[in-house]
């Protein structure tokens, strides 16, 4: 079986989206910014985007429509009806208000530092379940990582 790349810049990527969805399995999409990290890093991590197929719930990574066009993706840290809570790995302050409406895909999985994982993989549980219990905690705990994953000589051993 031939699978076809093609790379699309965002704007036409998020115009063909809902199509692309309709077609296939997932959509992969590599990172840009850096609002989940330490989970995932600007430019080395693929998500792979799925249409929405359940009801949402907390700890589902999601990519949704800011009312201002920004396209984001975050973690779900509370729902109420069809209203959702959000909030980036790397961040401490929630987003509420984004409508049910807003949302345009769901990750199902993501490739990071070059391995697939998925819902049931430990890093995958620990930033659902146990990183988002944590948010008041983020800005110490991202410093403290930051520190113990640079190398002796000062460079980050991620780069």
């Amino acid at each position: 079986m031939e699978h076809r790349v093609r790379v699309l810049e965002p704007e036409e990527l998020m115009a063909q989206l809902p199509r692309l969805l309709e077609e296939t399995e997932s959509v992969p999409l590599v990172i840009s910014g850096n609002s989940m990290s330490p989970f995932l890093v600007h430019g080395r991590d693929t998500v792979f985007l799925s249409k929405v197929t359940q009801p949402l719930k907390r700890g589902d990574m999601i990519l949704y429509r800011r009312t201002g066009g920004a396209y984001v993706l975050h973690r779900i840290c509370g729902v109420r009806g069809q209203i959702l809570r959000l909030v980036g790995d790397a961040q401490n302050m929630i987003e509420s208000g984004i409508r049910r409406e807003q949302v345009l895909a769901i990750v199902t999985a993501v490739r990071r530092k070059g391995k697939l994982l998925k819902k049931g993989d430990f890093c995958w549980d620990f930033f659902e379940k146990i990183w988002l219990r944590l948010i008041p905690f983020r800005p110490l705990l991202i410093r403290m990582y930051t520190v113990l994953r640079a190398s002796p000589n000062g460079e980050n051993e991620d780069d």
